[in-house]
C-alpha cells in the first residue's frame, strides 16, 4: 500500500558523503546523443531532443554540450582558449534571426547600406538552441533556416522592399541547430517537416522517471544533491526526510519502484519544504508540512465535489444491496485546477425485454470518449462469451453513469459496468460499500487503470464521513499493487482493519466479493451467478405464457428501438 525503502537503508545513509552528479548523470541516452553531435563535423546539422521547453531544461542541455564540445575540440587539439559559441534563440523573428540589411541614411546619400547580423551570424561555428514553438508558430522561418544548414550560406534580405540598393554577397556560416520541445510539439515538426525525422537530424530525449535499484540510487541521490546545490537550497537532514521525497516521487510517477527526474519538480518540492525548515536542513517534518499546505491550497475543488455527496446532492450509497447499481471509481482532471483528484460515481444498469442490445448511454449522449466506447464493447463480448448461448439474449440493458454531466472517458469503469450488468441480470444485489475499479479484456481479467491512489482516498472520504463500518473498501486490479502510495489517513485506516483493500485477476474474483456469489463454477451449481441468468433465461423462453411479452409487442419494441 505503500513504498518500502528498508533495503535501501545503508545508501541512505551514506548521502552526506555523496559528491553532486557530474552533468549527464542519469542520462545516459541524452548524454550520448549531444557527445555525438559535438562530435562530428558534416552531418547531421540538427539533434532534436524531447523535453519541456523552458529554460532549466534549456540550460542542462546548454551545460551539456558545452561538456562534449569542450572534450571534442581537445581530441582535436584544438585550443579550447575561445568557446565555442552558443546562442540561444527565443521568439524569435526573421529579422532577428537572419538578420537584414538596412537602406542608407537619408540624410546621406553616400553611406553604403547598413548590415544588422542575426543568431546564425551569431551562432556560426557553433550552435543556435530554439524552441520547436519558434519555428512552428513561424513556419515560414523554416526554409531558409533549413537552407542555412544544408548548404552554408545565407543570401541577404532587404529590410524593406520600398527603396532599392544594393546586397551584400551571401554570407557563410557553419551552424548546427539544436530544437527542443515535448513530444507532441516535435510530433507536429515531423508532420510538417518529413525531413526532421530522417538523416538530416539526430534525436535525444530527457527522460521523466528512473527505476530504483542498488546501483542507480547513489546515482539518484548525487542527482538531488547537484539539484540542492544549484538552486542554493539547505541539504535534507537525514534518511527519513530522503524517504519522503523518495515516497513523494513514487506517488507523482505512480509506480513504487521508480522516482521522477524532473529538476522542476524537486526544485518546487524542496522550495516549498525550505519554506517549513526556515533555513535549517529539511526534515522529513518539513516535507511532510509543505506536501499538506500545497494540498490545503488545492482542495477547494475536490472538497466541494465531496461535499455535494455528502449533501446527498450527488448520490453515492456506502451501506446496504441494490440490483444493477454499483460504486464506480473517477478521476477528475478540471482545466485550471493544478492536480487530478478521486470521486466516485454510481454506476446503473436496467434490464429490460428486448433483442439483447446493451445500451451505453454516455455513448448516445455523446458524453463518453472512444476509449470508453473500446471498453464498453470489450466489457459485452466477455458477457456474450461467458453466457454462451445458442440464441439471442432476449433482454436488453442500459449502463449510465448516473449524475454525470460533462465527458466520461478511460476504461477504467468497465469492471464496474460489468458488475452492474452481471448483477441486473441475475437480480442479485451488490454490496454498496465496496468500490470498484478496474478494466477488462475479452477473457475476463482485470488489468491496471490510472490513478488509483487518488481514485481509493476519494471513495475513503466518503465512507469515513459517514462512518466507517469496517466492511468498506475497494476492489482493484492486482497489477495495480505497485501504484500504490496512500496516504497516512488511508493507511491507518486500512491497519485498523476499518477501511480495505481486495486485489483481484478476473472478474471471477471481484464479483463474489461485491455479490457473495460465485461467477459460474465448473459444477452445475444453481447458486452462482452464471446459472442465476440462464434461469431467468430459461423462465422466459420456456415459462408461463401469460406473464410473457407477445411476439407483437416485440416486433414492434424492436422497431421503436431501432
Amino acid at each position: 500500500m505503500t513504498p518500502d525503502y528498508s533495503k535501501f537503508h545503508a545508501i541512505l545513509d551514506k548521502y552526506d558523503d555523496l559528491a553532486p552528479a557530474r552533468i549527464g548523470t542519469l542520462q545516459d541516452r541524452l548524454a550520448d546523443a549531444v557527445r555525438r553531435f559535438a562530435s562530428v563535423e558534416l552531418q547531421p546539422r540538427v539533434l532534436r531532443i524531447t523535453a519541456p521547453d523552458n529554460k532549466v531544461y534549456r540550460d542542462y542541455v546548454i551545460e551539456l554540450l558545452t561538456h562534449y564540445d569542450t572534450e571534442a575540440q581537445q581530441r582535436k587539439n584544438i585550443d579550447t582558449g575561445s568557446n565555442t559559441p552558443i546562442v540561444v534563440g527565443e521568439n524569435v523573428t526573421e529579422q532577428s534571426l537572419f538578420g537584414a540589411v538596412y537602406p542608407p541614411s537619408e540624410d546621406d546619400k553616400l553611406t553604403k547600406p547598413q548590415i544588422k547580423h542575426g543568431l546564425v551570424h551569431q551562432a556560426n561555428n557553433g550552435y543556435l538552441v530554439m524552441s520547436v514553438t519558434s519555428i512552428l508558430s513561424n513556419p515560414s522561418l523554416w526554409p531558409r533556416l533549413k537552407s542555412v544548414l544544408m548548404n552554408g550560406s545565407l543570401e541577404w534580405q532587404p529590410s524593406t522592399k520600398k527603396v532599392l540598393y544594393p546586397l551584400p554577397p551571401a554570407e557563410q556560416l557553419n551552424v548546427k541547430l539544436i530544437l527542443i520541445g515535448d513530444r507532441y510539439l516535435m510530433a507536429e515538426l515531423e508532420n510538417a517537416e518529413p525531413d526532421i525525422a530522417s538523416g538530416f537530424s539526430m534525436y535525444g530525449e530527457f527522460e521523466q522517471d528512473l527505476v530504483l535499484s542498488d546501483e542507480s540510487l547513489p546515482l539518484y541521490l548525487a542527482y538531488l544533491k547537484s539539484i540542492t546545490q544549484k538552486t542554493t537550497l539547505p541539504e535534507l537532514a537525514n534518511r527519513d526526510a530522503l524517504e519522503v521525497v523518495l515516497k513523494t516521487g513514487a506517488r507523482y510517477a505512480e509506480d513504487q519502484t521508480r522516482v521522477p527526474l524532473c529538476p522542476i519538480w524537486h526544485q518546487n518540492l524542496l522550495c516549498e519544504a525550505a519554506i517549513e525548515s526556515e533555513g535549517r536542513h529539511i526534515t522529513a517534518e518539513d516535507l511532510k508540512n509543505s506536501l499538506k499546505a500545497r494540498e490545503f491550497r488545492e482542495s477547494y475543488l475536490p472538497e466541494r465535489a465531496i461535499e455535494d455527496i455528502h449533501q446527498g446532492q450527488v448520490v453515492i450509497d456506502c451501506q446496504g444491496e441494490m440490483i444493477g447499481q454499483v460504486n464506480g471509481l473517477t478521476v477528475v482532471e478540471m482545466p485550471g485546477h493544478p492536480r487530478a483528484y478521486g470521486e466516485p460515481a454510481r454506476i446503473s444498469c436496467v434490464v429490460h425485454f428486448g433483442d439483447g442490445d446493451i445500451s451505453d448511454v454516455e455513448r448516445k449522449a455523446e458524453l463518453a470518449g472512444n476509449i470508453h466506447a473500446k471498453g464498453m464493447m470489450i466489457m459485452q463480448a466477455f458477457v456474450s462469451s461467458a453466457l454462451d448461448l445458442d440464441q439471442p439474449l432476449p433482454f436488453s440493458s442500459s449502463i449510465v453513469f448516473e449524475q454525470s454531466y460533462c465527458e466520461v472517458d478511460g476504461d477504467s469503469a468497465s469492471l464496474a459496468e460489468l458488475c452492474s450488468l452481471v448483477s441486473a441480470l441475475a437480480i442479485q444485489p451488490i454490496n454498496q460499500q465496496i468500490a470498484v475499479t478496474g478494466a477488462v479484456d475479452q477473457f475476463g481479467r482485470v488489468q491496471a487503470v490510472g490513478g488509483i491512489n487518488e481514485k481509493i482516498e476519494g471513495f475513503y472520504k466518503v465512507c469515513a464521513y459517514r462512518g466507517l463500518t469496517g466492511k468498506q473498501g475497494v476492489i482493484l486490479p492486482k497489477t495495480n499493487l505497485s501504484n500504490l502510495c496512500l496516504n497516512d489517513e488511508v493507511l491507518e485506516a486500512i491497519r485498523n482493519g476499518k477501511f480495505h483493500l481486495w486485489a483481484v485477476e478476473s472478474v471471477d474474483d471481484a464479483l463474489p466479493l461485491l455479490t457473495g456469489k460465485a461467477f459460474r463454477s465448473e459444477s452445475d451449481d444453481p447458486e452462482t451467478i452464471l446459472a442465476k441468468i440462464a434461469q431467468r433465461i430459461e423462465h422466459f423462453h420456456h415459462g408461463d405464457h401469460d406473464s410473457e411479452v407477445s411476439w407483437l409487442a416485440y416486433i414492434r419494441n424492436w422497431f421503436v428501438q431501432n
